[in-house]
């Protein structure tokens, strides 16, 4: 592959996509199963109910949250997927709070992730 746009594409749609087309299996691996297992961790803990931060809380807020999540690539379309339905008891999930937070962080991370892939096809980083 040698495109860094579409290296950039893949990490960021299928997370740890970005290394494993660069042959990078280890470091790949790696960055696809946290960002899985936060992703799983959040959906389980009820995450994809937490409604975040609207408009009217503040607009920076709002917009560190919808940037957190729309990281995840298509972890970001399966979290939308799973809110969807309605869960009438979530806000009183312990956990309630820490999955909205877990959504960010994956979708955080993955961007770091993607960033490095395009590193190390730019050759900047090995």
């Amino acid at each position: 592959m040698d495109n860094t746009f579409v290296i950039g594409l893949i990490g960021w749609l299928f997370p740890g996509g970005g290394h494993l087309v660069q042959k990078r299996w280890l470091r790949g691996t790696v960055f696809a199963a946290v960002f899985w297992i936060l992703l799983i961790t959040a959906l389980l803990s009820g995450g994809a109910y937490y409604p975040g931060f609207s408009f009217k809380d503040g607009s920076l807020l709002y917009l560190l949250n919808v940037f957190g999540r729309l990281g995840s690539g298509i972890g970001a379309v399966l979290g939308y997927l799973s809110g969807l339905g309605s869960a009438q008891n979530a806000a009183a999930w312990a956990t309630f709070e820490y999955g909205g937070r877990f959504l960010e962080v994956a979708g955080l991370l993955n961007y770091l992730a993607v960033i490095d892939a395009v590193d190390i096809h730019l050759g900047r980083k090995r």
